[in-house]
């Protein structure tokens, strides 16, 4: 029935640097991971879950990092791990590190507004979001509030709102159904606008289900991605929750492998 799934919302780190990084993160949300933050550790993961495929989500917390995360990139991805690299708001350079990500063939990058320290309306960051557009580029952006950073608005549903409407030829993917824990908001914002969401951290955490049954029936069936945020959910949990949705199977099959794969190959 579900022959293929890809994870549209994953995380790793490299080997030297996993154990360092899940302490801290770990810390700071509370949340304990499911793996132990590796390439090797995501594989196993994904084939627990019966995942064919993973979107592996980088964030460049300072403007160094981006050249090292864009060669860490290069060497772990595969028909089965798809790395989209970083650029942080601080890289003046912004335009050849865009342009660098792009001729590499990497799909696209990620943005964390509260971990990178920036204002997604901040208008500083209009001009990245520009060259993002210019080299089609997918964006997959945090949004709503975050689970280490209970009360901070800097991504939240309606700037979210206000970026695609400054940008509306920039492919967004919203993270979290949106918006984490906005999904009144989400559903009253953004739901039905041309722009892609990915469901991670969302049904185990959402206090209404109902809602959520409201935003995928009020957006693009052909816009809404599977997603788990691992290893900050189990990715085999995740998958096994969201099988037993109450929404056909096609549907189902759209979320879980078809608009991703489609979204990847043609944008």
């Amino acid at each position: 029935m579900y022959e293929k799934i890809i994870d549209f919302h994953t995380h790793a780190f490299p080997d030297d640097l996993a154990e360092r990084a899940l302490n801290k993160l770990t810390y700071k949300s509370k949340v304990k991971p499911s793996f132990n933050g590796t390439v090797r550790g995501l594989l196993q993961s994904m084939d627990e879950a019966g995942i064919e495929k993973a979107v592996l989500l980088n964030i460049a917390t300072k403007p160094t990092q981006v050249e090292n995360i864009i060669i860490w990139c290069k060497k772990i991805r595969s028909e089965r791990i798809i790395p989209f690299p970083s650029i942080h708001p601080e890289n003046e350079n912004y335009r050849e590190i865009l342009k660098k990500i792009k001729g590499e063939g990497f799909k696209g990058i990620k943005l964390h507004p509260m971990f990178q320290n920036f204002d997604m309306i901040n208008e500083k960051m209009f001009f990245i979001y520009e060259e993002i557009a210019k080299n089609k580029l997918i964006l997959v952006f945090h949004s709503g509030y975050d689970i280490a950073f209970p009360e901070d608005e800097r991504a939240s549903v309606k700037k979210l709102k206000k970026v695609h409407q400054k940008f509306p030829e920039l492919k967004i993917v919203a993270s979290h159904t949106g918006g984490w824990n906005m999904w009144k908001e989400v559903l009253n914002e953004i739901a039905g606008l041309n722009i892609w969401i990915e469901i991670s951290m969302t049904v185990k955490y959402i206090d209404d289900i109902e809602i959520f049954y409201k935003i995928l029936e009020k957006h693009d069936n052909d816009k809404i991605l599977f997603g788990t945020d691992a290893p900050w959910s189990s990715q085999k949990e995740e998958v096994e929750k969201f099988k037993n949705l109450k929404i056909e199977d096609s549907f189902k099959n759209k979320i879980l492998y078809e608009n991703a794969f489609t979204l990847l190959n043609n944008g």
